[in-house]
Formats: C-alpha cells, sequence, structure tokens
C-alpha cells in the first residue's frame, strides 16, 4: 500500500540514500518509489522528473557544506577546523560531490568554506594575496588530500606493496625513515600535521631571504637574490 503522506525532504533524504551507496546511475524513480513505499507519481509531484530531482540534490549539497563552522582558540586552530569540517563533509559525500562537480556548481559549493577562511585570514591581520593565498592553499590542501585518500581506498592492490618497497631499504642511511614509510600511513595524523604546517606557515608572513637562496640564472656577482614564494 501506498504511503499516504510524503514530504519533499524525506524524497531528498531517501534520494540521497540512494545515491550515496550506489552513484547518481543507482537513482531510479522507480527504486525511489520502492524505497519510500510510494508510488512513481507521488515523486514527480513533490520534486518534478530525475533531473530536477538531481538537481535539488546538488543544491542540497552546496547548502550543506554551507553550515561549516570556524572553532578553535586561536587562528590556527579555527583555520585548521575549517580545513577539517571540509574533509569530512567531502568525504561522507563522495558521489553527492561528484553530482554537484559534473552540474559546474564546484565553486558554489566551496564558498562558504571560503568564504568562512577569509574571515579567519582578516581576523588574524593577513589581507589583500596574502589572505587569498590563504583561502585557495587551504582548499587546494583538502581537495588534493581527499582526492588522494580515494584514489589509495579504490586502488587495485599493489605489488610489490609500501612496506615490500621499503623493507628492502632499511640498510640505508635512515633505516627509522624507511620503516616509518613501510608503515600503513596514519591518514588523519597526517593530515592534521600538514594543514597546521600550512596555515602557521602561510600566517607567519613573508619570509626574509637568505644567503642560502638560489640566485638568478646569469648572475655574475653582485646579483639579485633568487625570489622567495612571497615576493612581489
Amino acid at each position: 500500500m501506498a504511503r499516504q503522506t510524503l514530504s519533499r525532504e524525506e524524497v531528498l533524504d531517501a534520494a540521497a540514500a540512494l545515491v550515496r551507496a550506489h552513484g547518481p546511475d543507482g537513482l531510479t524513480m522507480r527504486g525511489l518509489a520502492a524505497a519510500l513505499g510510494t508510488a512513481v507519481t507521488s515523486i514527480y509531484w513533490h520534486v518534478g522528473n530525475r533531473e530536477s530531482l538531481l538537481d535539488a540534490l546538488a543544491e542540497r549539497t552546496v547548502a550543506d557544506l554551507g553550515a561549516i563552522r570556524p572553532r578553535g582558540a586561536d587562528p590556527v586552530e579555527r583555520i585548521g577546523s575549517v580545513a577539517h569540517a571540509l574533509r569530512r563533509a567531502l568525504r561522507e559525500r563522495p558521489h553527492l560531490v561528484a553530482m554537484v562537480h559534473e552540474r559546474g556548481l564546484t565553486e558554489r559549493m566551496f564558498l562558504p568554506a571560503q568564504r568562512a577562511l577569509v574571515r579567519e585570514a582578516h581576523a588574524a591581520g593577513l589581507r589583500g594575496e596574502r589572505a587569498a593565498e590563504l583561502v585557495r592553499a587551504v582548499t587546494f590542501q583538502v581537495v588534493g588530500y581527499v582526492l588522494l585518500e580515494r584514489n589509495r581506498e579504490r586502488a587495485p592492490v599493489q605489488s610489490p606493496a609500501e612496506e615490500e618497497l621499503w623493507g628492502a631499504e632499511t640498510d640505508g642511511a635512515d633505516p627509522l625513515l624507511a620503516r616509518a614509510l613501510a608503515a600503513p600511513p596514519e591518514s588523519e595524523r597526517l593530515f592534521a600535521s600538514s594543514v597546521r604546517a600550512l596555515v602557521e606557515g602561510l600566517l607567519a608572513g613573508p619570509r626574509t631571504p637568505s644567503s642560502g637562496d638560489i640566485t638568478d640564472i646569469g648572475d655574475t656577482g653582485g646579483g639579485a637574490v633568487g625570489r622567495g614564494p612571497y615576493s612581489q
């Protein structure tokens, strides 16, 4: 027997669950109706056709990512908390994020998190290009890390595996390094340390060129010092 009452949010919740489990291709109107215990005509009445449903799911995913709120007692912690929250949000809904990307809404999806980063950059005293650099660097770090995690999780079994590759290097100059690289990576810890190092470096401000910097090619004496990453 078909359900007598059904809300648009219930339809979107069930559709999102199907996409999470099976990807966008696994979302059919008949399958969704069966999951909800209702008629296909009821689904159409609430959300329109399948393309309209996918659009609604993409819009809701964008809205969900807007709920990120910074936490922490200092700028490094607060900016880092945005990075951690964005990573969690992306990892929790990979198929929905892919669907958002396919619909050309990627920039809109990241905008709320980037606005939060802008506010934190301003609060930390960064302005202009330095603030923009922090926003983009943190965003790229999160997205790149999530993509690498997903690729590692879905990769075929490697032969030789990391432990075999690095296990043969124990007689080198740094056996502790080889042993550490042979062990499975601690993903959470690695992400936390890399984000913290990135944010601390960006908040520290332009570095002063040192005598160890590379000089311009062709300089034959008294020439310019090689340009650092913050040089104008």
